[in-house]
């Protein structure tokens, strides 16, 4: 859709600058679940980043989810870095009958050892190894080995400068009846995790030795677990300045009101990502579409049996009792309670509102029925609204215009009824019968850009769901909302900060803790707001 006229947009720019002035009581706008509610900012380690579901790149037949947890992880952040918590289960749940409830499973765990006690850092490592010089004093003799090998491996020669080591099993389970039966278990098999970047001296071959991390465990089922680059994207300090969005970054000169050829755009940033530079710790698992549909079989997209609803969770004991004794180990109930879920974006951090995140986020998609008055009229649709000065329409509630985002329905499931259409349930929805798109015609705006093959048809890394949310939630799936400024609004963000990997694991490793860089808004790496789009320094305005 193209823009208005010239002067439309001045009125717009009057409007929409006078709006930015505005104090509103903003909460959860435009983020990804990093520390969105009140438990889980207390929590970070059971705190979901992120949840990603796809048709994997290079099978038709397979699919890929991704559980991010642990946000903005600092790269430098030692000396312990930023280990999975033994504690906590990690679990990718699928819906496949339609009913909000999981069907299968995939169940983490973690389990820490720590190989070098004596040693002040997790990760120690140099060249081939030093020995203490000659003037080492006693008792330590000069040419003892005093600081082992660069870490080269997981295991075996060139592991020993990982003192702190984690390894995982993974268990996948399917709803039988009402009896969870056990379908692949990864047993004794030693999995470990990939750890931080610590940077070049101690791991001087990182690319490599995350590599290691990639694990094929037979049936056509991979995983791989680490720190990785978190691949979330968004100008956060603005969104959550009130909207203080930069005015000098949007060729249209109204905030956050993307130009079409910055629309168009799907690598370049106009405003800085407040995420690059930052770590996440990440669970990526592959598996065979037969091993996710309630049939085991693989579908067309035409058929409803093709369509799942996807989520993660992370879940505690319930009972934690600290040790008496110093040093001991806790005591844990074998019992879990769920701590966070996340399942569509745009639900848990846009529409829920605070009050209830706590409660959202350890109840079960299944009765997401009472939580169906933020979803009919949610309140930042209205935020926006009164924010830009009524240049915003929306639609009039209830807002029927979002049921395809928490029931099953075209147009990602075009063959489901209406009586497959199940409860409302927050599920990031997949159509494993629509193949992934090529990364040549790929659109950070999947849907709304007629890339079905991305967001809110599941979610790829690159899929920019900030954008697509803002969109959305103010009406643009309604023909009659899908106008200017509604299918303009934007953060100016429209790309990570590094390249993902276009095959499994997808994710970008870790950033390094001694050479990364966050970026702010003198940072460089943005561009002009007008063609050809000159790399500047990002506005500060």
């Amino acid at each position: 859709m193209k823009t208005s006229t010239a002067s439309n947009r001045r009125s717009l720019l009057t409007l929409l600058c006078a709006a930015a002035c505005l104090a509103l009581p903003v909460t959860g706008v435009f983020a990804a679940s990093h520390r969105e509610a009140p438990l889980t900012a207390l929590d970070h380690k059971a705190d979901i980043t992120d949840w990603y579901a796809f048709v994997s790149y290079d099978n038709p037949n397979k699919v890929t989810m991704i559980l991010n947890t642990d946000p903005l992880l600092e790269p430098a952040n030692g000396p312990n870095y930023h280990p999975f918590d033994p504690e906590v289960v990690y679990e990718m749940k699928v819906d496949n009958n339609f009913d909000g409830d999981e069907d299968v499973k995939v169940v983490f765990r973690f389990q820490s050892e720590i190989r070098a006690p004596g040693v002040f850092t997790s990760f120690v490592g140099a060249g081939g190894g030093v020995s203490t010089p000659a003037n080492s004093p006693a008792p330590v003799s000069p040419g003892t080995p005093i600081v082992p090998p660069a870490i080269t491996a997981l295991d075996g020669p060139g592991s020993a400068g990982l003192s702190l080591r984690q390894t995982y099993t993974v268990t996948i389970q399917k709803k039988v009846g009402s009896v969870w039966q056990t379908v692949f278990s990864s047993g004794s098999r030693k999995l470990y995790a990939v750890p931080a970047n610590v940077g070049p001296r101690t791991m001087p071959d990182y690319p490599s030795l995350a590599a290691q991390g990639i694990y094929d465990l037979g049936g056509g089922i991979r995983v791989f677990a680490g720190t990785v680059d978190d691949p979330f994207y968004i100008d956060l300090g603005a969104a959550f300045d009130t909207l203080n969005f930069r005015a000098g970054a949007f060729a249209t000169g109204i905030p956050a009101v993307l130009s079409d050829d910055q629309d168009a755009d799907d690598t370049v940033n106009f405003a800085p990502d407040a995420v690059a530079g930052y770590n996440v710790n990440s669970i990526v698992v592959e598996l065979p579409t037969t091993l996710l549909t309630s049939d085991g079989q693989v579908h067309p997209a035409t058929d409803a049996k093709a369509v799942i609803g996807t989520y993660g969770t992370t879940s505690r004991p319930r009972i934690k009792a600290q040790p008496t004794t110093a040093g001991g180990k806790p005591s844990l109930s074998s019992n879990f309670v769920q701590i966070q879920r996340m399942g569509n974006p745009l639900i848990n951090e846009l529409l829920i509102g605070t009050g209830d995140k706590d409660k959202f986020s350890m109840s079960e998609p299944k009765n997401d029925s009472q939580f169906a008055g933020y979803l009919l009229d949610p309140l930042l649709a209205r935020v926006l609204n009164a924010a830009y000065g009524g240049v915003v329409a929306i639609p009039t509630p209830p807002r029927l215009d979002l049921l395809p985002l928490v029931t099953y329905s075209a147009p990602i499931c075009p063959g489901c009824t209406a009586a497959q259409a199940g409860p409302v349930a927050d599920l990031l929805r997949l159509n494993t019968g629509i193949p992934a798109t090529a990364k040549a015609i790929r659109k950070r705006l999947g849907v709304l850009a007629g890339d079905f093959g991305g967001f809110p048809n599941g979610r790829r890394l690159s899929d920019d769901a900030t954008d697509i949310a803002a969109r959305v939630v103010t009406g643009v799936l309604n023909p009659a909302f899908n106008v200017f400024p509604n299918n303009r609004i934007g953060d100016g963000v429209n790309g990570n900060d590094v390249p993902y990997q276009e095959s499994f694991p997808y994710v970008a490793f870790a950033n390094s803790g001694r050479n990364s860089r966050h970026q702010n808004p003198g940072t460089s790496g943005c561009v002009s707001t007008t063609p050809p789009f000159l790399p500047i320094l990002c506005p500060t305005d």
